[in-house]
């Protein structure tokens, strides 16, 4: 094969994988923007349904019902989207006053693998792309 034929056949090689490359990427952007609704509408309960007959403390931590200056669980686990504006904008999440919310917002902040809600809290923290 002379050079000039070497050339030709590479630019083809380029040109198809220029190609499956544009394919993958309108593929793929259709599913990061699912994915991006999805994390919106995950849920985050407080506390974890495991643990609903604790209480949260003000620091965010599960106590026994009868700690004073406790807040009793959630009535409704929270959407991404409800926990997201709270800890961007520091507002309150929906239904609570600003004590219970700090104390709800610290909880969340202190989700751990295996707990309900933290693959949701995680996505939160990923940076959009």
């Amino acid at each position: 094969m002379d050079r000039k034929t070497q050339l030709a056949a590479t630019r083809r090689q380029m040109l198809a994988l220029g190609a499956v490359t544009a394919a993958t990427i309108v593929t793929v952007r259709p599913a990061l923007a699912q994915t991006t609704g999805s994390v919106l509408n995950c849920q985050i309960p407080v506390p974890d349904p495991a643990q609903s007959n604790f209480y949260i403390g003000p620091d965010g931590l599960l106590v026994d019902p009868s700690t004073p200056g406790a807040f009793p669980p959630a009535a409704r686990p929270f959407s991404g989207e409800e926990v997201r504006t709270a800890l961007q904008n520091g507002t309150s999440l929906p239904g609570t006053d600003y004590a219970t919310s700090e104390a709800y917002t610290n909880y969340i902040r202190r989700l751990q693998n295996g707990m309900s809600g933290f693959t949701c809290y995680a996505s939160l923290q990923m940076p959009k792309g």
